[in-house]
């Protein structure tokens, strides 16, 4: 199979479960295209047997890029199997306030776009102190603070459970493969 990945990233995280992606695809012997949504234009998605598009949640919405991509590419996608992998802090966690909060903002990004996913996936992202700058450093300091956790300005923390991921990928593409 062919299997497109497409992604958008603030920091570096979801670029990374990107590559983690097409890394185990290809492993599995399937043909991958990673792809930065940003460098997407004129893309044919019908070119591929199923897609996973990958954004990261911050201050309430998801990049402009993916929401742009996922808006020009609705109907291929609505066509085949595809599993989208929203990345957010929120998603480390068991707090129902914040998983409301991720569910409405997904909500709100499959209304905007008019695209429903065939599968979705909330993937814990991390703390990428090395990729903030001080105001974003300092903002983060703060939001760790109040949900009790303790961060270090100087290393970043990843949260993103690899082997879940790992499981959710092989399930998703199990499931394409019987269609």
């Amino acid at each position: 199979m062919k299997i497109l990945i497409a992604y958008a990233t603030t920091d570096g995280q979801t670029r990374k479960i990107a590559r983690f992606a097409a890394h185990q695809f290809a492993e599995a012997g399937h043909a991958v295209e990673l792809l930065n949504v940003e460098d997407a234009e004129g893309l044919d998605v019908s070119r591929f047997d199923g897609a996973v598009l990958a954004g990261s949640l911050h201050a309430g919405g998801y990049q402009k890029a993916l929401a742009q991509f996922v808006t020009a590419a609705r109907d291929a996608l609505a066509a085949r199997p595809t599993l989208m992998l929203p990345v957010s802090l929120s998603a480390a966690g068991t707090d129902a306030e914040d998983w409301a909060g991720l569910k409405k903002c997904l909500a709100e990004f499959l209304r905007e776009t008019g695209w429903t996913p065939g599968r979705v996936e909330h993937v814990a992202g991390a703390f990428r102190f090395s990729e903030y700058d001080f105001f974003r450093a300092w903002a983060m300091r703060r939001i760790a603070d109040q949900k009790g956790q303790k961060v270090m300005p100087d290393k970043d923390i990843e949260y993103t459970d690899w082997s879940r991921l790992g499981a959710v990928l092989d399930e998703w593409l199990a499931g394409i493969g019987k269609g």
